[in-house]
């Protein structure tokens, strides 16, 4: 996909440009119900866990349901922090398009913290590269269309 970014002129487009500005964050000691909540609420898939003023980590919905639900855990007492993916792949807004779309394919992963100065300022999706990309593509609609509550 970088290579497809590169080749279209699209790859020197910034991060900032498409990403989800002011993503929702969690507290780490907050429980994985909380966090259920908060993205039912905001109609989401994915919170930046923080711990300190930092970033410790990304907790998704598919985190809760393995990590937690099928694991037999507590949602009331099982914590953000103790569930969610830490070893998170951030960048900047400055970074490219292209950077982006290299990073996930890289790292194997579906999303990206963007980062300025240690706190969050947005999500980037592969949702998000498809549609800027081939707003025709399956994965493209897919992550356009309203959900299906």
């Amino acid at each position: 996909m970088a290579q497809r970014f590169e080749r279209d002129g699209g790859g020197n487009r910034k991060i900032n440009e498409i990403m989800t500005h002011d993503p929702r964050m969690i507290d780490a000691r907050s429980s994985i119900m909380d966090a259920a909540r908060e993205m039912r609420d905001g109609d989401i898939g994915a919170l930046v866990v923080m711990k300190e003023g930092s970033i410790q980590g990304l907790l998704t919905d598919r985190d809760i349901v393995v990590r937690a639900l099928a694991e037999g855990r507590d949602t009331g007492s099982t914590s953000c922090g103790d569930i969610c993916s830490t070893n998170l792949q951030t960048m900047t807004p400055d970074q490219t398009l292209a950077d982006a779309a290299g990073m996930m394919r890289d790292n194997n992963i579906r999303r990206i913290v963007i980062e300025q100065d240690g706190r969050p300022m947005g999500m980037l999706s592969i949702g998000d590269l498809a549609v800027e990309r081939d707003p025709e593509s399956a994965l493209a609609e897919i992550s356009a269309a309203s959900p299906n509550n």
